[in-house]
């Protein structure tokens, strides 16, 4: 994914992060449009004034998918820390945090990549484990 298309998919869901909870906080909204006006190109992008434009608001599924699409399923820790430092600024410009901007950041702290490889070498060693306690059993 070129950097364009990277930034663009990031402001698309922090948009969606900030329709999360059915609403969009005036900080919020602050918050989007200088992220928008700093990308010059995203300012003026179709997809992103209609999104902007609060006209329609964004299900929280859709939020979800862009975040899946934007880690992909190998994601680098950049990408991953860009995302997180992002959407936390986003969540947090309003003082205020909602159960469901909560649960945004609780399943994006589960996909980490250092958590990953942390995980897969510990269920290596589990799996290790097991394998010489079925041998010990049996």
């Amino acid at each position: 994914m070129n950097s364009d298309t990277q930034t663009k998919q990031l402001l698309k869901i922090m948009i969606g992060a900030a329709w999360i909870d059915g609403t969009i906080q005036k900080e919020e909204r602050e918050y989007l449009h200088k992220m928008a006006k700093k990308n010059n190109a995203l300012s003026e992008d179709p997809e992103i004034k209609s999104l902007l434009s609060e006209i329609k608001p964004v299900p929280s599924q859709q939020c979800y998918q862009w975040l899946t699409e934007y880690l992909g399923e190998h994601p680098s820790q950049e990408d991953y820390q860009n995302l997180l430092e992002s959407l936390s600024a986003l969540i947090y410009s309003d003082g205020d945090v909602d159960t469901q901007e909560a649960e945004l950041l609780t399943h994006l702290q589960m996909l980490d990549p250092a958590t990953e490889s942390q995980k897969s070498v510990f269920d290596k060693l589990l799996q290790g484990i097991r394998k010489i306690y079925r041998q010990a059993v049996t």
